[in-house]
């Protein structure tokens, strides 16, 4: 790793590790069979990977949120790097890497805001466990830290078992099979969960319920989205009687189901730092999320706390 700052803490109260992303989306009527060419309607560039969408969504709710990744020693890793600062978050461990790009998605939206994603790493496949060493200070003012799959498994495993005052939640995506030993929340899709457990994805919340109890390490608490079905709080994983509270989704004309995900992981993280219980928290972020798929992009689609309250 190349280019990176020094080890702040300052008073990050969420510390996000993950990946940083150029994104172009793509707007269409409807996705092209295999084989098949279709006009598109729009191009839309935009900051993304799953890491910086979450620092970002947090940050636009009022948190102060430090960031860790790589982006690539070019024009665009430059870019991203001046729109994450516009938006208040410490870069301070955000590296750049001397030879690998700039991460990239290519996303398929269509006219129902459903959408097709496709990623390149490039710099987030070089974020690596040894380059977690310089930032401890940061891991151990957190009251939050988020973590994501774009980035290499080894790394997120290897923060699960660095010191920290806060929790640990592991948004899998995508869903690849990971060591939770250390992780305090975990916060999959439907299918993420499925692959977790080792199962077929759920067909009703008795199975969503009993994959959460399977799914192994040690979380406190399993928070399984499920789109228009709301989402799913399991808790009592570490002892105790279990507990499991349904969160309905809000209603939302969907526009743009990008980073959906993300705004929900931004949210929780958001209500936990104000001292928000896991079924109130669930319920702010599927706020936050109802708003972001009610506009285009990632980063422009995340609310501000002036919006919701």
């Amino acid at each position: 790793m190349s280019g990176r700052g020094s080890d702040r803490g300052d008073d990050v109260e969420i510390v996000v590790v993950g990946s940083i992303n150029l994104d172009l989306s793509l707007d269409l009527d409807r996705f092209p069979q295999p084989g098949e060419t279709v006009l598109g309607r729009g191009l839309l560039r935009g900051g993304g990977g799953k890491g910086a969408n979450q620092a970002v969504a947090a940050a636009r709710l009022g948190r102060r949120v430090g960031l860790v990744g790589l982006v690539g020693h070019d024009g665009d890793g430059g870019a991203l790097r001046a729109l994450l600062e516009a938006e208040g978050i410490d870069l301070s461990a955000v590296g750049v890497h001397p030879t690998a790009p700039t991460g990239l998605a290519v996303i398929e939206v269509d006219s129902s805001g459903e959408n097709r994603i496709v990623v390149i790493p490039g710099a987030n496949g070089e974020v690596r466990p040894d380059d977690l060493g310089p930032v401890g200070g940061l891991l151990a003012g957190a009251t939050v830290v988020l973590a994501q799959l774009e980035i290499p498994v080894p790394t997120v495993e290897a923060l699960a078992r660095r010191p920290r005052s806060g929790r640990l939640i592991l948004n899998p995506a995508p869903a690849a099979p990971v060591d939770l030993t250390g992780v305090d929340l975990v916060v999959p899709n439907r299918t993420e969960l499925a692959i977790l457990a080792g199962a077929d994805p759920a067909s009703d919340i008795d199975e969503v319920v009993d994959q959460a109890l399977a799914i192994g390490g040690d979380p406190e608490a399993v928070i399984a989205t499920l789109g228009a079905g709301g989402s799913l709080v399991v808790q009592g994983l570490r002892g105790g009687p279990v507990a499991v509270d349904a969160v309905p989704a809000v209603p939302a004309d969907a526009v743009d189901t990008t980073g959906a995900g993300d705004a929900y992981c931004g949210g929780l993280a958001d209500a936990l730092c104000l001292g928000a219980d896991l079924v109130d928290a669930a319920r702010w972020a599927t706020r936050v999320a109802s708003v972001a798929v009610t506009r285009p992009g990632a980063w422009d689609a995340f609310p501000r706390r002036s919006e919701l309250v």
